[in-house]
């Protein structure tokens, strides 16, 4: 078994793996930013660059799910600044101190949180793979500051995986809780026109990903985290539809969308197209490789 220190470890996906390490029989190490309340907890100070690199000692995987959430506030400037100096702040301070222990015999793992949105939303004629350039909106460029924060890491020797994620489908936590409750208030809406291609992942298969990751000497780079059978939003609401016995009838056209939420409001009515290309070739098998045991996952977690 190993050790296990979480940057973001109370947010849904940090919540969901913690649990997870805990029944493998893992030790995980909570980076805090008060004073710790329990042995498993330790301070740092991100915003000021300050984590002791002692903490380090012992651990053999580091997380990092940490940063503000994108979809909670419009992105006006001031969110926009909040959405990268969290990122970054986080990422450069865990990546230091990793570089400075680089050296002291331990192989280490960073698993650094990224996402697929880092190739945009445009309609494109073959899909995404780790190798295609990032787009120039905004969220695309966010997480390409974000994956060059952990450079000193990557610099120092550290086996670093980039897990660009799409979103994560449980109904325990993040953008499926409402879509379930408003599926099942008979309020679901097609997106737009609906052929937009939509990236999603179980959350079985994110943690999977994750703990093969970690454990995989070969996992080194980018990954995407999305299902490799790609499907579009009307036969997500289809398939969701039918699972909850309801009927489609709404439909929410894009104009009224980009009027109400700006330019956020392309990352639901634009088409992300990716496939985990590097996933599949290394050898990670997905348990949901398609929406309808996406689906099915979500509504069982």
């Amino acid at each position: 078994m190993s050790t296990w220190l979480l940057a973001g470890a109370s947010g849904f996906l940090g919540t969901a793996l913690r649990v997870r390490l805990a029944t493998e029989g893992h030790e995980v190490v909570r980076l805090v930013r008060r004073e710790p309340a329990t042995s498993s907890e330790r301070r740092w100070d991100p915003a000021a660059g300050l984590l002791d690199p002692a903490v380090l000692d012992g651990v053999d995987v580091v997380v990092d799910l940490a940063g503000a959430g994108v979809f909670t506030h419009p992105w006006t400037t001031a969110r926009r600044e909040l959405l990268l100096s969290s990122r970054l702040e986080t990422t450069g301070t865990l990546a230091r101190a990793l570089a400075a222990r680089a050296g002291d015999g331990r192989e280490r793992v960073l698993l650094q949180a990224s996402g697929v949105a880092r190739y945009g939303t445009e309609p494109r004629t073959e899909p995404a793979t780790e190798d295609t350039p990032a787009a120039p909106d905004f969220l695309a460029q966010l997480t390409v500051a974000w994956e060059g924060a952990a450079q000193p890491a990557v610099d120092a020797g550290v086996r670093t995986v980039l897990l660009r994620t799409s979103p994560v489908l449980a109904a325990s936590g993040g953008a499926f809780v409402p879509m379930k409750l408003a599926w099942s208030a008979g309020l679901g809406t097609v997106i737009g026109s609906g052929r937009q291609r939509m990236p999603m992942i179980s959350l079985e298969d994110y943690l999977g990903v994750t703990t093969w990751a970690a454990a995989e000497p070969r996992a080194r780079g980018a990954y995407n985290l999305t299902i490799p059978e790609p499907t579009t939003n009307a036969e997500f609401t289809d398939v969701l539809a039918r699972a909850l016995h309801r009927p489609r009838l709404l439909k929410a056209p894009a104009f009224v969308l980009r009027r109400a939420l700006g330019e956020l409001a392309e990352q639901l009515v634009g088409d992300c197209w990716a496939v985990p290309a590097r996933l599949t070739g290394d050898g990670y098998v997905f348990r949901d490789p398609d929406v309808h045991a996406t689906v099915a996952s979500a509504l069982r977690t």
